[in-house]
């Protein structure tokens, strides 16, 4: 089975139609996804995640795009070619990339695109660079550094300056100057961090002033307060009409874009994290596409006048310990201290406690009862798809064991007092929600004087409080920035990755790798390094790896234009290929 699936990943798409002749297409010019994520913020340097995405990849646009399936192949979007090395765009030593930039292009505003805006948009989303963003990508590749502060929160000296010299402009091209060669820059460059912005139209708006001298100013802005977080300007095939939170986004087609017009002429996302509700709007023909969970796969499979496209994703979902909570109002830690009516910050610091809640996880009732087996039970962040996988030890479903662990904790405080806590999980989120159910009701079955309760919080808000050290364990998912292990053992395990950084988890060795693993380019000692890691990650007992879904899309058989990507997650939806009809 785990070979089918595999394969699956890398080369197949299923695809189910079920037509119904003498259904009447609603709103034939007008595409209307119903689905549960929030949106946080329009800003490219700031977004990071996958609602985000959704809508930025559809406003703004990149150098370079994901060629049709290909997870490793591109085509040309504001470039004019996809630079290699046959072609002289890439130099021979791999440390240079040049970019001819396209002509002709106009921004939403009316400005007119030019390789300075190029320049511009990298150097500003860079300089930008907020806690828990994105940038730590273009950063390592293009300066070496995976942040312009250090772990202190401290500017790095002459970041900046790196920065500026990092990208230049020559006439209509744009060169990028790397410290070193770095094989994933392509796949960084498709991403929504890699949008390009109209600069004189952001500098009116308040970004970064395009003198370098000033960049301090600009840097690390408190999460909504960058200045794109609710406007845009993009050269994309459509603009934002309308924005209401946690109701509804409506984009319009742009009438003046440089590619092939659209068929549409609009589309709306709408908010509804009922599952029923959403059900029914895709029966009635009044959503074109909807989520859908894993659990209800069956329920959509016995519907008439639909498609479905099963794709597995290069995404990892998993519940993650935070070693050092921040205990300033925080409701969910309780009294703060190993009293019996709360956790103290550190709780997650002992590895008995984190392992005797990996062993209160019930893998195979979760991957049987919860994805019905449509599903990619993981080991590690390093998932299956990617680069020097392998399968490596798991915690297995023992309360006997976890019982033992957890007398242990606390040099035995822990089982004597017992404690109170909250596991938080992401609203309309069930597969999330059911593992969060499953470790509370498990850990607290061993002992009377354990109480945990699942809560479920908006995901614009989520995002927020899991990067203040609100949540003791925190569930959430990765999809593939580009298809590498240091795209995800960086990102969960490194003391200064997206996640390592929010458990507050620290090991030099583990950091020492993770860097070895990206300056290695020889690929028998790369994978020596990574065999480690995905070790490291058992024995450190870092966080319980729930899920690679094998993501199911359920449209109306009148949507036509869709193209599977195992890179893009079930938020995106490509608005100029969709036709319906």
């Amino acid at each position: 089975m785990k070979q089918t699936k595999v394969a699956l990943l890398i080369s197949e798409i299923i695809l189910l139609v079920v037509f119904n002749a003498n259904a009447e297409i609603k709103n034939p010019e007008t595409f209307i996804l119903a689905t549960y994520g929030t949106l946080r913020t329009l800003d490219p340097a700031a977004c990071y995640d996958t609602t985000g995405s959704q809508r930025i990849w559809n406003i703004y646009e990149t150098l370079v795009f994901f060629d049709g399936s290909k997870t490793d192949a591109f085509i040309p979007v504001l470039a004019t070619e996809v630079p290699t090395l046959e072609n002289g765009g890439i130099s021979a030593d791999g440390k240079a990339y040049i970019f001819k930039i396209r002509t002709g292009v106009k921004f939403h505003e009316g400005g007119t695109l030019t390789a300075d805006d190029v320049v511009y948009s990298f150097k500003r989303n860079m300089i930008v660079d907020p806690d828990g963003g994105p940038m730590w990508m273009l950063l390592e590749a293009l300066t070496g550094k995976g942040s312009t502060r250090d772990h202190n929160g401290k500017i790095i000296d002459g970041i900046f300056e790196t920065i500026d010299k990092a990208i230049e402009a020559k006439g209509d091209t744009v060169i990028f100057h790397l410290p070193r060669p770095y094989p994933p820059l392509m796949g960084i460059l498709v991403y929504t961090a890699s949008s390009i912005l109209d600069k004189q139209w952001a500098v009116s708006k308040g970004c970064w002033d395009g003198n370098i001298k000033n960049a301090a100013t600009y840097n690390n802005p408190a999460p909504g307060h960058e200045p794109l977080q609710k406007i845009e300007n993009g050269t994309g095939p459509f603009r934002m009409k309308l924005w209401e939170p946690s109701k509804q986004f409506v984009f319009e087609r742009f009438d003046d874009y440089w590619g092939s017009k659209p068929a549409l002429k609009s589309a709306i996302v709408k908010y509804v994290k009922e599952w029923s509700t959403r059900k029914l709007m895709l029966q009635n023909g009044d959503a074109d596409r909807v989520t859908v969970d894993i659990p209800y796969v069956p329920e959509v499979e016995a519907m008439k006048g639909l498609k479905l496209y099963k794709v597995p994703q290069l995404s990892v979902s998993v519940a993650l310990f935070c070693q050092k909570i921040d205990p300033t109002g925080n409701p969910n830690i309780g009294s703060g201290k190993l009293d019996g009516k709360g956790i103290p910050p550190d709780f997650f610091s002992d590895i008995y406690v984190r392992k005797a809640f990996l062993h209160a996880m019930d893998r195979k009732t979760y991957e049987t009862d919860v994805f019905n087996g449509l599903v990619i039970m993981p080991t590690s962040p390093n998932i299956e798809g990617l680069p020097y996988h392998r399968e490596v030890p798991v915690y297995e479903f023992n309360l006997e064991k976890s019982k033992e662990y957890l007398k242990k904790a606390w040099g035995g405080k822990l089982w004597q007092t017992g404690f109170k806590m909250i596991i938080a999980h992401n609203t309309g989120n069930e597969m999330r929600e059911a593992a969060a159910v499953m470790l509370a009701e498990n850990t607290m079955s061993v002992n009377p004087k354990f109480r945990i309760e699942v809560r479920n919080v908006e995901w614009k808000d989520y995002l927020v409080q899991y990067r203040n050290y609100m949540y003791p364990i925190f569930i959430t998912g990765w999809g593939a920035d580009y298809a590498d292990p240091h795209n995800f053992l960086y990102t969960f395990m490194h003391s200064q990755g997206v996640y390592g950084r929010y458990l507050a988890y620290k090991n030099k060795e583990v950091d020492r790798l993770c860097e070895a693993g990206i300056a290695t380019v020889n690929p028998v000692k790369r994978e020596r390094i990574y065999a480690k890691l995905q070790r490291l990650w058992y024995e450190e007992a870092v966080g319980i790896p729930l899920y690679q879904q094998i993501n199911v899309r359920a449209y109306r058989d009148w949507v036509h234009g869709y193209v599977p990507n195992a890179m893009l997650t079930d938020a995106w939806e490509d608005l100029k290929r969709i036709s319906k009809k």
